[in-house]
């Protein structure tokens, strides 16, 4: 059933959060190969990665009359040093409230965040087939696209599930040209705390 959208806002997200975020994601884990995790997390496991994630990156939510209808974060894309100013990007929107433009605008409020923040890339990575099924479209790859990601690399048949193997693709994009010497990134609350929607 369509969720109607209306006065919808972004904001970061919270730890308050995490029981209605928690169950947001728990249908791409039971129904959906987008998610590789064969059991969703409970309440506390999600609170607890929320937790690391905003010691580092922005995390946002999109709502509507008091719903949440969505969220965006950013991660590290390898502990090592060097790639500092890289980061992956992931997107869930509620089931319901696909397709109404929101994750467009989550995700680029979130590329504002971490532009703000000193990162020069963005990477994603999704699951694949070459053929869609009842678990997998292609929905998130051309939304990447639309969006200005680049595909950069396909893993073939490195995730078992629903009995059947996907593949893996990462895509890429540039959000903000490298620097001959980049400076440290800035702390995520140091960013801007109202950020702009393009």
């Amino acid at each position: 059933m369509s969720v109607p959208v209306s006065n919808f806002k972004i904001r970061p997200a919270t730890l308050t959060d995490a029981d209605e975020l928690c169950l947001l994601y728990a249908y791409y884990v039971e129904h959906s190969a987008a998610s590789f995790e064969w059991v969703a997390p409970d309440a506390g496991i999600f609170q607890s990665r929320m937790e690391k994630i905003l010691q580092c990156y922005p995390y946002l939510v999109i709502e509507s009359e008091k719903r949440l209808l969505g969220y965006a974060y950013a991660s590290a894309l390898n502990e090592r040093k060097a790639y500092a100013w890289s980061a992956e990007m992931s997107i869930y929107i509620d089931k319901d409230a696909r397709k109404k433009g929101l994750g467009r605008r989550l995700y680029m409020t979130l590329e504002d965040l971490l532009i703000a923040q000193g990162i020069h890339n963005v990477y994603a990575c999704i699951a694949y087939s070459e053929q869609e099924d009842e678990y997998l479209t292609h929905a998130s790859v051309h939304f990447h696209e639309r969006l200005g990601f680049s595909r950069a690399g396909l893993f073939h048949s490195c995730g078992y599930k629903f009995g059947r193997w996907y593949d893996i693709i990462w895509m890429n994009k540039r959000i903000a040209p490298s620097s001959a010497q980049p400076h440290e990134l800035r702390a995520p609350g140091t960013v801007l705390s109202h950020p702009k929607s393009r």
